[in-house]
């Protein structure tokens, strides 16, 4: 494997691999490794050791230029999120061009990033650079953000330390500067069965998890009736979120549930603790709980953590900012709502911005596309960091 593929070849090669989170990445991560060696750059994996995990994934990262610190890395993840029972018009893992679009699952989130990152650490090779740059796939991006922290400690032991990092979320090639951090729960109530015509001396979990579900709505409705803070105010929707997004349980119609499962979710605006506001979520739980157990004793309400994102926080002349807005003349100040993994670069001690081609509206969308026009700037985004890393 010696040709140099084109950006758009190299995205179509990606988003041949159905990498979805629930399923192993490595048929991807081995492709992308064997091409990067074909062209004399070295790579280094970080394999998922997570207790338990069956499916076997990896996180890949290079480095390519003089071995100094200071270098740039463009950050991408490997997994999509499912295509199960959506009505896609073409073949999620094909690239098809059409009307303007390309259309494939991961075209915008965010294959095409990741194929233009492959494609510049390439160029960088061949044509020589004086600042290094690297590049860092991740895995487990869509269920949490997961794999990026440790990906990113076994970076900081292994390659010299770059100064600033562009994650390649789609952001229509602006730069971002700031996002929500999220946490979210696994929460799981233990009832007890009885048959539905006695009620009450059974206790049902789906109609308790009900409870803490509905005290999602509240503070929400609590959280949109206040007046943001000049924080809050620069995010759609200004206030801090709470979600329930899927929802299991129950034997038949006339058994209590004896068990409810859902995820529990916030999306805190970066002036407020997230540890307050998963408090009072621990409270209603406290609360429920004890409801549940003064009619049968044994019954219990466990939560797992199931991620923690930090924010991605603004930073004053940040190092990663300054240089996207050189290079792409953006000015204006853009902040999501969406997590991403910046913030945990940031926390790591990186100057991190968002960057990458394409509209967040589309992602995870059936008939999900990035326009041929956000491709070709995201490419020559890439060229003119090219220009500048030389």
């Amino acid at each position: 494997m010696t040709d140099t593929l084109s950006p758009l070849d190299l995205m179509t090669k990606l988003i041949s691999f159905p990498t979805v989170s629930r399923d192993s990445n490595l048929p991807l991560i081995d492709w992308v490794e064997e091409y990067l060696n074909s062209h004399g750059i070295t790579c280094h994996r970080y394999y998922d050791d997570t207790e338990g995990r069956v499916v076997e994934k990896a996180a890949l990262f290079a480095h390519v230029g003089p071995e100094i610190e200071g270098g740039i890395v463009l950050s991408g993840h490997t997994d999509v999120v499912p295509i199960d029972g959506q009505p896609w018009d073409t073949d999620p893992w094909t690239v098809t061009e059409k009307d303007g679009k390309y259309y494939g699952r991961g075209t915008c989130d965010m294959k095409g990033f990741d194929g233009l990152a492959i494609w510049a650490l390439v160029e960088a090779k061949k044509r020589g650079v004086t600042r290094p740059l690297q590049i860092a796939l991740s895995f487990d991006e869509e269920i949490g953000c997961t794999g990026a922290p440790p990906m990113i400690d076994r970076i900081l032991e292994t390659l010299p330390k770059a100064s600033a990092v562009i994650v390649g979320e789609p952001s229509m090639m602006q730069a971002v500067t700031g996002h929500k951090g999220g946490r979210g729960y696994h929460t799981h109530i233990k009832g007890f069965e009885v048959h539905s015509s006695l009620l009450h001396t059974g206790v049902n979990a789906i109609m308790y998890g009900a409870k803490l579900i509905d005290f999602a709505n509240a503070l929400n409705a609590e959280n949109m009736a206040k007046e943001p803070t000049d924080t809050a105010a620069m995010f759609v929707p200004p206030f801090t979120t709470t979600h329930v997004g899927v929802i299991e349980g129950g034997t038949a119609h006339n058994i209590t549930a004896k068990d409810c499962k859902f995820g529990f979710d916030f999306r805190v605006v970066p002036d407020e603790s997230i540890d307050e506001w998963c408090e009072r979520y621990f409270a209603k739980v406290r609360e429920v709980e004890a409801e549940m157990q003064a009619v049968v004793p044994e019954t219990s309400i466990e939560l797992t953590q199931r991620f923690n994102v930090p924010g991605l926080v603004p930073e004053e002349d940040g190092e990663a900012e300054t240089l996207v807005r050189q290079i792409t003349g953006d000015n204006a100040s853009h902040k999501v709502s969406y997590g991403t993994e910046a913030g945990q670069f940031q926390e790591r001690g990186y100057s991190a911005v968002i960057c990458g081609p394409g509209d967040i509206a589309q992602a995870h969308q059936p008939n999900e596309f990035c326009t041929v026009e956000q491709f070709n700037a995201g490419h020559a985004f890439m060229e003119k960091l090219l220009e500048r890393l030389a």
